[in-house]
């Protein structure tokens, strides 16, 4: 009896809440807009953005009403497929939201829309987002740089301790990736960089040489993903700098888009183990798979009649020798397994 209440108190201590069902009442409820907003804050955007997909079309909408584009941009971002909601925002509140996004995840979602689209957000944003995308939109989708964010913290490496410390405190307002902080030279080439840690314990008469780790790793945005992703998986740091022409600083690329980067890689492999062209063919409509592979199907039911056939005529030969027959089957996987194999070798093995 009292194991038994020690198992049910126990059950009691694990259960999770339901934060998605208590947001979706928030949302269906009759509270005032200001009161909704309260609420819906203190709740993670990955939640949030459960829910979303959850709404009907007009609850969304009220809700896009509801917040401002930063909290927006936040939630669509972990969105697996953040097209379909983007474009039920007004064109004012897409740019908005657009401005607000991490750049590369904002070059993402452009690359998804239409050219007339793209333009028309495009001159929208304000100047320094209008940079920064156009910055990740220059590198090719197979390059680092297209991963790369321009959310880091720089300070100059002639300031002093003080001076670098000020120098973060006020960048900490825009940009969060702040447990590492770079250096750069005055020509903006990157120079080493620093532990957060470090600056905020040095002591005003620490020079700031003596705290920069001038043999840190980093990668040139022109790389390709599968050149340098074994040695980003070989460091543990939060991010690491993305250089471009003449060593100058371009961005970093931060250990979620590593792993990020690594689960698409694992996942076209299994894909093509499936006899895929990619992942997102194991999502695709079912009408979509059966239009690809319905000709093939086709194909290989008329080699199947043929090879019928070709036995057909040796029917005399296999009447004699009807243990030839067993063998049939197995020249065939044989032939097939071999295709596979012929396929899988280039991309997996």
């Amino acid at each position: 009896m009292e194991e038994r209440a020690l198992n049910v108190e126990k059950e009691e201590i694990l259960q999770h809440p339901d934060y998605q069902q208590e947001l979706l009442d928030i949302l269906r409820s009759k509270v005032s807009p200001k009161i909704l907003q309260e609420k819906v804050l203190d709740y993670h955007e990955n939640d949030v953005a459960a829910v979303l997909q959850k709404l009907t079309k007009e609850e969304r909408n009220k809700f896009y009403l509801y917040f401002e584009p930063q909290r927006l941009s936040d939630v669509f971002e972990y969105l697996e497929d953040a097209r379909p909601y983007f474009e039920e925002l007004s064109v004012k509140k897409r740019a908005g939201v657009l401005a607000c996004m991490e750049a590369d995840v904002a070059v993402s979602l452009l690359r998804s829309l239409s050219k007339t689209d793209r333009a028309t957000l495009i001159d929208l944003i304000d100047d320094e987002a209008k940079r920064d995308i156009a910055l990740i939109g220059s590198f090719e989708e197979d390059e680092i740089g297209s991963r790369m964010t321009t959310n880091y913290i720089k300070v100059s490496a002639n300031m002093t301790a003080k001076q670098a410390m000020y120098s973060v405190v006020e960048q900490a307002e825009e940009n969060d990736n702040i447990s590492t902080i770079y250096v750069v030279d005055e020509n903006g080439v990157f120079y080493g960089a620093i532990d957060l840690r470090d600056l905020l314990i040095a002591r005003d008469s620490t020079e700031l040489e003596d705290l920069i780790l001038t043999s840190y790793p980093y990668i040139y945005g022109q790389e390709t993903i599968d050149e340098c992703l074994e040695r980003l998986k070989e460091y543990s740091e939060d991010s690491i700098p993305v250089l471009g022409n003449g060593n100058k600083m371009l961005g970093v690329i931060t250990s979620q888009s590593v792993v990020e980067v690594l689960e698409e890689a694992m996942g076209e492999d299994y894909a093509k183990l499936a006899g895929l062209t990619a992942e997102e063919d194991l999502r695709e409509p079912m009408v979509e798979s059966i239009k690809k592979r319905l000709p093939w199907l086709l194909v290989l039911l008329g080699l199947g009649m043929l090879v019928s056939t070709v036995v057909g005529l040796f029917e005399s030969v296999v009447s004699e020798l009807t243990i030839i027959i067993c063998f049939q089957s197995l020249i065939l996987d044989m032939a097939g397994n071999v295709g596979t194999q012929s396929q899988l070798s280039p991309s997996v093995f």
